[in-house]
């Protein structure tokens, strides 16, 4: 039964998410392609159909394989991103290397891929350590710095605070001692403090953020024009496709900001539509964690669940001012076939484990 709850949420999501990019992406799309939907046509073939080929996938495969080529799959996320770093393979797009080229067939996000392997990683990890030895903290943190140097090279500090979440979380239920974990938390705030005070564009975000007034017209353009896109919805939105925002005045429409665009065309109604289901997935994510017997099962769940919190709540709140502006996607929802297919694989294996599970 929770099986086919998941299916069908995830079904709703990624499909709630092409509609709003089809809506979001028009004008984005006539002014760099002159076409209508090339968002909508590249996240479909790009992103949903591949999704939903891996979704298949790894319903269908025992979960339990996947422990058994956790450290080969964490080796070869690693590798691709090094990729990213070789010229030739490494595409840079405002300034940042996230993407790699492959043979100009295709592009592609690593990060994304080592958030699904860092799971599956950990979750076999943190189970062999059992619960009385989960404080082995020295290997917990070489495992996330050299993630950690990759990913802050690319730069990409918003992953990096979703994939810290995401182990910190992890290594909590696993039976991580509090003071390890209080640690690991102080020396990750100092970590990102340096990053943010020794970059410039950061430390813009951040003042923005303490004051949203701060240069409307530049530095807080993005923040401003999120604020007024949501605030434009009212209760029931303008209309699916009646937004104006998107007509070039809100930054990254159909990417980062689509959250904002929601909340203009559909108002406070379809922002709460969209986190209900984000709760939702959450609390049949932790449901299935709870009832399984197997403790990798159970971290998994837990591991993807914490994926999907963070990173929905990190994007929603940067788009209303709660907190920095990071430029992290939202789930399911923001233009990115990387994420979405690899989001779909994910959800796929949890599948599994509920059928297993047999709940």
């Amino acid at each position: 039964m929770i099986a086919k709850f998941l299916i069908w949420l995830t079904l709703i999501l990624a499909v709630f998410g092409l509609v709003m990019i089809s809506s979001a992406g028009v004008y984005l799309s006539q002014k760099n392609f002159g076409v209508d939907y090339y968002y909508f046509n590249h996240q479909l073939l790009f992103g949903f159909l591949p999704g939903l080929i891996l979704f298949l996938i790894a319903s269908k495969i025992d979960y339990r394989k996947w422990r058994k080529f956790s450290f080969v799959l964490i080796l070869l996320s690693l590798g691709l991103l090094v990729l990213i770093f070789i010229p030739g393979f490494g595409i840079t797009v405002s300034g940042a290397k996230r993407w790699v080229n492959f043979f100009n067939l295709f592009s592609f996000q690593p990060a994304e891929i080592l958030k699904l392997t860092l799971i599956i990683y950990l979750a076999g990890w943190l189970q062999q350590f059992g619960k009385n030895n989960a404080g082995s903290v020295a290997a917990f943190l070489i495992i996330l710095f050299f993630m950690g140097i990759f990913i802050a090279a690319q730069p990409d500090i918003g992953t990096l605070g979703i994939i810290i979440s995401i182990a910190l979380l992890m290594l909590f239920t696993a039976g991580g001692k509090f003071k390890q974990i209080l640690w690991i938390i102080i020396l990750a705030a100092v970590s990102f403090s340096l990053l943010t005070v020794f970059s410039d564009y950061r430390l813009d975000r951040f003042l923005v953020f303490i004051n949203p007034n701060f240069d409307v017209q530049d530095k807080g353009y993005h923040l401003n024009q999120s604020l007024i896109t949501i605030g434009k919805g009212g209760l029931l939105g303008v209309g699916f496709g009646k937004g104006e925002q998107k007509l070039g005045f809100l930054p990254e429409p159909v990417g980062d900001s689509i959250f904002a665009v929601i909340g203009e065309e559909l108002g406070f109604i379809g922002m709460l539509f969209i986190i209900g289901l984000f709760f939702l997935f959450i609390f049949l994510s932790l449901f299935i964690a709870k009832k399984t017997n197997d403790k990798f099962a159970s971290l998994y769940a837990i591991g993807l669940a914490s994926w999907i919190g963070v990173q929905s709540f990190v994007n929603i709140a940067s788009l209303t001012g709660i907190v920095p502006l990071t430029g992290v996607p939202l789930p399911f929802i923001s233009y990115g076939g990387t994420s979405l297919a690899v989001l779909m694989a994910g959800v796929g294996i949890l599948v599994n484990i509920a059928k297993k599970t047999k709940v």
